[in-house]
């Protein structure tokens, strides 16, 4: 028996004015879209914006349904919509922000499991990390350099 040691490496800032401008744009672009998540289930609103090489940046916001699980996560929106329009560009960056109706959020709020799975197919794809940078409300923002840092044990084409 052996045993493996897997280390998560994050930056952390202590809030969006530390941020270079073109994310922070990013950030504020994701906070935008948050606000026109429907989420009258959750009462949690999340918000994603999506950098793309071609200077394209691509938005999304939760979309939640009462026939349960049929809504999709910000993050999920965005990236689809991104493969859709621009197929054969490559995500360079993410934000990420959520707020609960109910409460502040004040710790970051990564993504779910499901949208690092979708995250990891357009990584892999594209052969190139994907930064994300993810935040609650207010508060520090987490950047990671790479899905990978998020899932390390990444399921994908090659174990099909």
């Amino acid at each position: 028996m052996k045993e493996i040691n897997i280390t998560s490496s994050f930056l952390v800032y202590s809030g969006i004015e530390e941020l270079s401008e073109e994310i922070q744009s990013l950030m504020a672009q994701a906070v935008e879209i948050r606000k026109k998540a429907y989420a009258p289930y959750s009462q949690f609103k999340v918000g994603a914006a999506l950098l793309l090489d071609n200077g394209k940046i691509v938005l999304g916001s939760n979309q939640e349904n009462a026939a349960y699980p049929s809504g999709l996560c910000a993050e999920r929106v965005a990236i689809f919509h991104a493969g859709s329009i621009y197929p054969e560009a490559k995500i360079l960056k993410i934000a990420i922000t959520a707020a609960s109706d109910t409460n502040q959020t004040t710790a970051p709020i990564p993504p779910c499991g499901s949208c690092r799975q979708s995250i990891a197919e357009y990584e892999i794809k594209q052969d190139t990390p994907i930064e994300i940078y993810f935040m609650g409300e207010i508060g520090e923002v987490y950047k990671s350099a790479s899905l990978k840092n998020l899932l390390p044990f990444m399921f994908d084409k090659k174990f099909l």
